[in-house]
């Protein structure tokens, strides 16, 4: 069994190695590649029964609507927020996506990210490549016995809270559902306002849902201790941007991302500016571990829907 027709949406060639390609070939008959933002998505939707997209590419009522023949989405992320899985669902559709393929590789940027900044060696590293040795006015601090907080305590949230407790950290949560088992390891449970406002170190790990959209929002950022270093690894809609860069102008907070590509262009020209706000390209889901997992998860997922076992089902 095969799909008729996939429309490949945001998921250029050098998405997938020759070998998945190979593959993706086998599972399907006819595939058509578009950008995000093409005219033809809805001319070629009209007869498309597998549509497979790229992070954060909206597939909503009008598309479902426009693709009478649909009966599969694939999302190559983990993010999913931007599908109306509901909707698929009324209509008998099944949306998947990529858990669990990066857990590792963001985990580890978290904190690569976070020494980074607390050890100054951004700043001595450029001395040193311009041949001044001095440590004078780099000023550092350790992880260690630091209030760290997790804000969504799934896979990579649970990592993540792990490894801060390898460091020494004061580890804490908050998530929808509470992890008993993580709890017994001295992680521990807090109410997420009087978290966000205890912490020194918040490290953002929330699926993108209609129910976390701003849950970073004006009062908590207004809530953030000074001196407190915030990283998301998130999309930037779980954050209010505009009570983050009035909170940044107060200079006692840092912010880093590395969901930067996905902001309005007036967006990241006004955080850009603040020293205080860190902005990377999306590096941290990126390695070469990662890349394979998430190739054969997503291809995985399409052939167990055509075996009709579907799996990593969202909706």
């Amino acid at each position: 069994m095969k799909f008729k027709k996939a429309l490949l949406i945001n998921i250029s060639e050098d998405r997938l190695d020759s070998i998945y390609w190979k593959k993706l070939n086998s599972l399907v008959e006819n595939k058509v590649f578009l950008p995000k933002d093409s005219p033809q998505i809805q001319k070629e939707l009209a007869d498309t029964d597998c549509i497979l997209t790229g992070f954060q590419i909206d597939v909503g009522k009008a598309e479902i609507d426009s693709a009478p023949n649909l009966k599969y989405v694939s999302v190559l992320a983990t993010a999913y927020g931007k599908i109306d899985t509901d909707y698929a669902k009324k209509k008998g559709i099944i949306v998947t996506n990529i858990p669990g393929y990066s857990t590792e590789s963001v985990a580890e940027f978290v904190f690569a990210v976070i020494l980074e900044k607390i050890r100054g060696i951004a700043e001595a590293k450029e001395r040193g490549s311009k041949g001044n040795y001095s440590e004078a006015g780099i000023k550092t601090t350790e992880i260690k016995d630091k209030v760290f907080a997790v804000l969504g305590l799934g896979r990579i949230g649970s990592r993540v809270a792990e490894i801060a407790k390898g460091f020494g950290a004061d580890v804490r949560y908050w998530s929808k559902n509470r992890k008993k088992d993580l709890e017994k390891s001295g992680i521990k449970f807090q109410d997420a306002d009087k978290l966000i406002s205890e912490a020194d170190i918040i490290s953002l790990h929330f699926a993108e849902t209609p129910e976390t959209k701003h849950f970073l929002n004006k009062k908590r950022i207004n809530n953030i201790k000074a001196d407190s270093l915030i990283i998301s690894t998130v999309p930037n809609e779980i954050t209010d941007l505009e009570a983050l860069e009035k909170r940044l102008k107060k200079g006692d907070i840092t912010f880093i991302s590395d969901h930067a590509e996905e902001l309005d262009p007036k967006d990241a020209k006004k955080l850009s500016k603040y020293k205080n706000c860190i902005l990377y390209p999306p590096i941290g889901y990126i390695s070469a571990e990662a890349r394979i997992a998430k190739q054969e998860i997503f291809l995985g997922n399409m052939e167990a829907f055509l075996k009709s076992k579907p799996q990593n089902v969202v909706n």
